[in-house]
């Protein structure tokens, strides 16, 4: 103890900086497993029950729970793209039991979408994780005389205006690559835009709505089921899960490539140490050969990695998604 305090005495500095790192220890000892009361974290998602963000949080929630010793809650938060779920994070108490299951509509686009907006996604929120990386795919309903993106193509660009594309919001993903197709194929299809994914596949189904871009994973069960036809992937290559599908470049439209993905964030000031072990955390579940397995059979690949890889990410979407949104006069409230 005396060797200690003199040692103090004779570094004050490494004293001050010991002691800062204090509250994050802290703060850290529920997330590393120990007793806490029943401390719980709240997982939120910004989209409603049932779509396939919702669904990614629910298969981690177990994983989650083993690994860190807390209860997980699921918290389903919608309205406004995703932005009241997004607020809700970007404003909780930055202590590691509040996460965010993100997507690219919060995170990247809104802010040049919405005239307003209640966060700035690169200020008040600290990425954790990149969780996924999957492409979209066209899907219509069957009844839809159509049978590939040729005969797609030709029937949308004689009636440019007439067909309607399903989305689970302004922003999201779905919405986004609508635009991008409308633009890449010279034609005008009407966004409907709906609260989830969900809801708009009912009305697809229904033949409410003519088409949609989907992803993979909330559509993939429908597509073998023969309730709605898989006609083309969004992104450069093919998925594994569809391999006969083709995708969009092959089919008429070059160079044609879009992909979007899922994350996790924290609010800014949660301290490195939390995020760092939260970050851990993760890529120790996605190291799990059969967690890999699962998400990938969804069609949704597990990606991982570090805190900076996925604030890269999201600046690149920011920019890219963002002059995007900008260019075709698209804007909200």
């Amino acid at each position: 103890m005396k060797d200690a305090m003199n040692a103090a005495i004779k570094h004050p500095d490494r004293l001050r900086r010991r002691l800062a790192l204090l509250p994050a220890l802290g703060l850290l000892a529920p997330l590393a497993g120990r007793a806490d009361g029943g401390k719980t974290m709240h997982f939120v998602v910004p989209y409603p029950p049932g779509g396939p963000t919702d669904l990614l949080a629910r298969m981690l929630q177990p994983e989650l729970q083993a690994r860190l010793g807390v209860t997980v809650i699921i918290d389903n938060r919608s309205g406004a793209g995703g932005n009241v779920g997004t607020d809700l994070v970007a404003k909780s108490a930055p202590d590691g039991h509040t996460i965010l299951l993100a997507s690219p509509g919060p995170m990247a686009v809104n802010p040049s979408l919405f005239k307003s907006m209640p966060y700035d996604p690169q200020r008040d929120l600290a990425p954790v994780i990149q969780i996924s990386k999957f492409p979209l795919v066209l899907v219509v309903n069957p009844q839809l005389p159509v049978r590939n993106i040729g005969e797609f193509l030709a029937y949308v660009r004689a009636r440019p205006s007439d067909l309607t594309f399903g989305s689970a919001g302004n922003g999201t993903p779905q919405h986004l690559v609508g635009m991008l197709f409308n633009a890449a194929a010279g034609v005008a299809m009407r966004h409907v835009p709906y609260k989830g994914a969900g809801p708009a596949l009912t009305d697809l189904m229904g033949g409410q709505i003519s088409l949609m871009f989907d992803i993979l994973g909330s559509s993939i069960g429908h597509i073998r089921s023969g309730r709605l036809r898989a006609l083309a992937v969004t992104t450069k290559t093919r998925s594994a899960v569809l391999p006969e599908v083709p995708t969009l470049a092959e089919s008429g439209l070059p160079g044609f490539d879009f992909s979007a993905w899922h994350g996790i964030a924290v609010a800014a000031a949660t301290p490195p140490a939390i995020v760092e072990r939260l970050n851990r955390t993760f890529n120790e579940i996605f190291a799990e050969p059969a967690i890999r397995k699962q998400w990938e059979a969804l069609g949704t690949p597990v990606v991982g990695g570090s805190p900076a890889q996925f604030a890269a990410l999201i600046r690149y979407d920011a920019e890219r998604l963002g002059k995007l949104v900008r260019e075709a006069g698209v804007t909200l409230d």
